[in-house]
């Protein structure tokens, strides 16, 4: 058994255990998740050679999330970047057909939803205005859109719904940099556009999950 190769399916944060699993999703692809993994376990699962294990499985002082493309790193400073490294690596080229599509999408507005999409990827701390595409046609390439900032943005990105949002739930999605909401949303509800407003401008907020403590 390869020791090492196994060690890195398992981290230790503060002084929680945590196995990294491939989740599989309704999409069909799948999503690294931290699951917590008693210590316990580890020993059973591997009884002649856990110490050696234990010894090379990574330790971070806590969580965080930074958002960087550029110069992606998972630690940062001890500290374990709940933000995911992009699926790809950009290079120069034509995007001939993804430019048509953003034409179509942001019409006399495309210069403006190009300097959008770039400061997404050079600057995604940068605070944005809410991206709302209205149309009250049908397949006019709204949730083609969403797709397509999902595989630029992999991970980063989720599709949620209005009670998702509602939800004081929020570990599933707190670290994305992309929501994406695909269904009507209700302008004369004013709690729910608070809540979005919130998101949107908030330095920093509460990450919580059902059973464990808040924390930042």
């Amino acid at each position: 058994m390869d020791i090492e190769k196994e060690a890195t399916n398992y981290i230790r944060v503060q002084t929680t255990y945590y196995k990294k699993s491939q989740k599989p999703m309704f999409s069909g692809d799948v999503e690294e998740t931290l699951i917590p993994w008693k210590f316990s376990i580890i020993q059973q699962d591997f009884p002649r050679d856990w110490k050696s294990l234990v010894a090379k499985i990574l330790k971070y002082t806590s969580f965080c999330s930074i958002p960087e493309h550029l110069n992606y790193k998972r630690d940062v400073n001890g500290w374990y970047n709940r933000y995911e490294s992009l699926p790809h690596k950009s290079s120069p080229g034509s995007f001939l057909h993804i430019r048509q599509f953003l034409e179509h999408i942001f019409g006399d507005q495309f210069e403006l939803g190009l300097d959008y999409l770039t400061i997404l990827y050079r600057h995604p701390y940068q605070s944005l205005p809410i991206l709302s595409l209205i149309s009250r046609e049908n397949n006019t390439g709204k949730s083609t859109f969403l797709k397509l900032l999902k595989s630029i943005f992999g991970h980063n990105m989720t599709f949620n719904s209005m009670s998702d949002i509602r939800s004081t739930f929020n570990s599933d999605w707190a670290s994305k940099l992309i929501i994406g909401i695909e269904e009507s949303f209700d302008s004369n509800r004013k709690e729910d556009s608070e809540k979005i407003k919130n998101l949107s401008t908030a330095m920093s907020f509460k990450l919580e999950a059902k059973g464990q403590y808040r924390h930042r």
